[in-house]
C-alpha cells in the first residue's frame, strides 16, 4: 500500500525527534558505567515502570498476539502464559525487592554476591554472561523479524522486509548506544504516550464500525467465552478453514492440557527471577527495594489496558471486514499479517501516520530497551572483571558502544535469515528458559546450592535446548501423538526435557562439590533475606545476631501471587469485553480489578511499608542518598 503524505510527514517527523530527544539527553549517560547502565539510579518507579511497559509493548508481540486473538478469541488471554505474562505479578509481590536488595548492576553481577569469588562463583558467572547474549541477541532476532513484516506494508519505499529492518534499527542505534540508560527511558515514555492515544483510538474505532451483534456472525461458537474445557472446543470450518489448520499447527488443540502446562512452566520460570535483560535492568535502577516491587506492579497497570485495547480493535476489525479475504487465500495466509493488514484498510489519514509511529515507537523500545541491557554484561561483567579494573570511566562508556554495535550486528545477521515470528518465540519460551529455570530456581531459595551446581545446570540446560528440540522433531511416534491430539511438542515436552536435564545438572554439580563458604550465604541471606530452605544459614546468623529475624512472608506472597494473577488477567480480559460491547462481562472484570485491588493493597502495598526496615544492609538501606550521591559522583 501506499502512504498518504500526511501520514508519510507524521512517521519521518517521529523518527526525527526520537533521534534528537535521546540524543539531547545522552551527555547525563557518559560520567560513569553506573549512569549509562541504570541511569544513576536516580529515576523515579513510575517511570521506569512506564519504560518497562514501552519496551514489552513491541511490535513483534503485537503482531503475534493479534493473530492469538484472531485464531483463538478471548481464550488466547492465556497463551502469553508463554512468556510468562504472570512473571510480573512475582516480580511485584518479592523478587524486585528480593533482586534490588543486592544493590548490584547486571544478573552476572549478582552471581558474587550469592556464591562468592571461588572457581564455582568465576565459571557462574561466566556462564551468565554468556546466557545474556544468547537471551539478548534472541530477543533481537524476534524484533527484527517483526518489524521488517511490519514496515514492508506500510512504508513508501521498495524495500525488502530485512532492508526495512535494517535501515530503523540503524536509527535507532544512534541514540541507544550513545545515550545510554538516560535515553532510553526517555525516549520509551515518550513513545509510550504516543502508543498509547493509538491503541485507544483504534479500539474506538473498531467499537464504532462494528455494532454490538454483528461480531457473532463471524466467529465460530465459544469465540467469546474465556474460559475453556479440555479440548479448544472452536471450529473455524465454515467460516475461515485455515483458522483450523493453524490451530493444529500450533498444537493448541487439547486446550485445558496446554494451560495447565503453561501454568506449571510459567511458576518455574517466574521463580527463577528476572532474565538478564531489560525487565532486570529496570528492576536494579529503581531507587530501593520498595520502588522496585512498584515499579514491577506498576507495569502490569500502564501495559495491559492499551495494548488489549489495539489488538481487539484489529481483530475485531481483521473479523468483520478482512475475513473473506484470508479465507481466500487459504493454507498460504501469513496470520501474522493480520495487524499490518488490518491497519491499512480502515485507519484513517493522520491517524494512521501516528499509529504506524506509535508501533514503530514499539519496536524502537523494545530494541532500544534489549541493546542497552546487553553492554554490562560486557563491560562491567568481563573487561571490568577479568581485564581491566582500574579503567577511567570514559573507557568503559566507550566500551559499552562497541558491545552495543556487537549485539547489533550479530543480531541483524541472524534476523535476516528467520522466516517466522512465532518460531522465534517458541524456541526462547521452551528452550532458552528450559535451560535457565533450574539454576535460577534453586539460587533463590537453597542454601546448599553452589557455583559449580548453577554453572553446570547452566551448561546442561543451554547444551539441552539446542539439541532436544532436534531429537523430539525426529521421534516419530511422538508426532504421530501430537499431530493426533493437537498437541504442541515443543512447548509440553521441549522445556520439561531441557529443565530435567538442567536440574541433574544441578544436583550433581552441587552434590558432588563442597559447600558454598559460610561468609557468603551468610552475607547474601543477610541482605536478602530470601524465603526457602536456608534453616543452617539461619541459625549461624542468629547466633552473631540474636535480633535477627527470619522472613516469614512466605505464605502471604503465595496468597499475593494467587490475588495478583487473578488481577492481572481481569487488567486483559476489561479491554477485551469492552471493545466486543460485552459491557455486564466488562463490568464484572471491572468489579474483580477492584476487590483484587484493595485486597493487594492491604496485604502487599501496605506491608511493602513495614519491610523498609529490612531493606538495610551494615547501616544503609540499599539506594539511599549516600549511594546515590557517590554513583552521581
Amino acid at each position: 500500500m501506499s502512504l498518504h503524505s500526511i501520514d508519510i510527514a507524521i512517521v519521518v517527523a517521529y523518527l526525527v525527534a526520537s533521534v534528537l530527544v535521546g540524543y539531547w539527553v545522552s551527555h547525563r549517560a557518559s560520567r560513569d558505567i553506573r549512569a549509562y547502565f541504570l541511569g544513576g539510579n536516580i529515576m523515579p518507579w513510575y517511570i521506569l515502570g512506564v519504560s518497562n511497559a514501552s519496551g514489552m509493548f513491541d511490535i513483534s508481540g503485537t503482531m503475534l498476539l493479534v493473530y492469538w486473538m484472531f485464531v483463538y478469541g478471548l481464550k488466547s488471554v492465556w497463551i502469553p502464559w508463554l512468556w510468562p505474562t504472570f512473571n510480573q505479578v512475582l516480580l511485584m509481590v518479592y523478587l524486585s525487592s528480593w533482586l534490588r536488595r543486592s544493590n548490584v548492576m547486571t544478573g552476572a553481577e549478582w552471581i558474587q554476591t550469592r556464591f562468592g569469588k571461588g572457581r564455582g562463583a568465576q565459571l557462574s558467572h561466566i556462564i551468565v554472561v554468556i546466557y545474556a547474549f544468547f537471551s539478548i541477541i534472541g530477543f533481537f532476532t524476534y524484533g527484527f523479524k517483526g518489524i521488517g513484516k511490519f514496515a514492508a506494508t506500510f512504508l513508501p519505499w521498495h524495500l525488502s522486509a530485512n532492508q526495512y529492518a535494517l535501515l530503523l534499527i540503524a536509527i535507532t542505534t544512534i541514540y541507544v548506544i550513545k545515550g545510554g540508560m538516560f535515553s532510553v527511558v526517555i525516549t520509551e515514555v515518550m513513545q509510550f504516550c504516543i502508543l498509547s492515544v493509538a491503541s485507544f483510538a483504534v479500539g474506538i474505532i473498531a467499537m464504532m464500525k462494528v455494532a454490538p451483534g454483528t461480531l457473532h456472525h463471524f466467529i465460530p461458537a465459544g469465540w467469546e467465552n474465556i474460559f475453556f474445557g479440555w479440548h479448544l472446543g472452536l471450529d473455524w470450518s465454515n467460516l475461515v478453514p485455515s483458522a483450523n489448520a493453524k490451530i493444529a499447527q500450533d498444537g493448541y488443540g487439547l486446550f485445558g492440557f496446554f494451560v495447565m502446562m503453561l501454568l506449571f512452566k510459567g511458576i518455574l520460570v517466574s521463580a527463577a527471577g528476572p532474565a538478564p535483560n531489560y525487565d532486570m535492568q529496570r528492576v536494579l535502577s529503581c531507587k530501593n527495594p520498595r520502588e522496585a516491587s512498584m515499579m514491577s506492579g506498576w507495569v502490569n497497570v500502564v501495559l495491559t489496558f492499551p495494548r488489549y485495547f489495539l489488538i481487539t480493535g484489529l481483530t475485531v476489525l481483521a473479523l468483520v471486514f478482512f475475513s473473506d479475504t484470508i479465507r481466500g487465500m487459504g493454507t498460504n495466509m501469513d496470520f501474522e499479517r493480520i495487524l499490518p493488514e488490518a491497519l491499512a484498510r480502515f485507519v484513517p489519514t493522520g491517524l494512521l501516520g501516528i499509529l504506524i509511529a506509535g508501533l514503530l515507537a514499539a519496536f524502537m523500545s523494545n530494541f532500544a530497551a534489549t541493546v542497552n541491557a546487553a553492554p554490562p554484561y560486557f563491560v562491567n561483567d568481563i573487561y571490568k572483571q577479568y581485564m581491566n579494573r582500574h579503567a577511567g570511566p570514559k573507557t568503559y562508556v566507550r566500551l559499552s558502544y562497541l558491545s552495543s554495535f556487537v549485539v547489533v550486528l550479530l543480531g541483524v545477521v541472524l534476523g535476516w535469515y528467520v522466516t517466522s515470528v512465532n518460531g522465534i518465540v517458541i524456541w526462547i519460551v521452551t528452550s532458552l528458559w528450559g535451560g535457565y529455570a533450574a539454576s535460577n530456581v534453586l539460587k533463590w531459595y537453597w542454601w546448599r546450592f553452589n557455583g559449580y551446581g548453577y554453572f553446570w545446570g547452566m551448561v546442561v540446560g543451554m547444551f539441552s535446548s539446542t539439541l532436544v528440540p532436534v531429537a523430539i522433531a525426529r521421534i516419530s511416534p511422538l508426532q504421530v501423538f501430537a499431530r493426533t491430539h493437537s498437541v504442541n511438542l515443543d512447548v509440553s515436552l521441549g522445556f520439561g526435557v531441557v529443565f530435567l536435564f538442567s536440574l541433574i545438572g544441578c544436583l550433581l554439580g552441587t552434590l558432588l562439590s563442597q559447600p558454598q563458604d559460610e561468609e557468603t550465604l551468610k552475607d547474601f541471606y543477610r541482605r536478602v533475606r530470601p524465603w526457602g530452605f536456608w534453616g543452617p544459614i539461619l541459625r549461624k546468623v542468629q547466633q552473631e545476631d540474636p535480633s535477627f529475624q527470619r522472613n516469614k512472608d512466605f505464605w502471604r506472597d503465595v496468597f499475593n501471587i494467587v490475588i495478583g494473577m487473578v488481577w492481572q488477567v481481569a487488567l486483559v480480559a476489561l479491554p477485551m469485553y469492552i471493545v466486543t460491547w460485552r459491557m455486564k462481562h466488562a463490568a464484572l472484570a471491572a468489579v474483580i480489578i477492584a476487590v483484587t485491588s484493595l485486597i493487594l493493597k492491604y496485604t502487599w502495598y501496605d506491608h511493602l511499608k513495614e519491610l523498609e526496615h529490612i531493606n538495610q544492609y551494615n547501616g544503609e538501606p540499599a539506594g539511599s542518598a549516600k549511594e546515590l550521591s557517590s554513583a552521581a559522583g
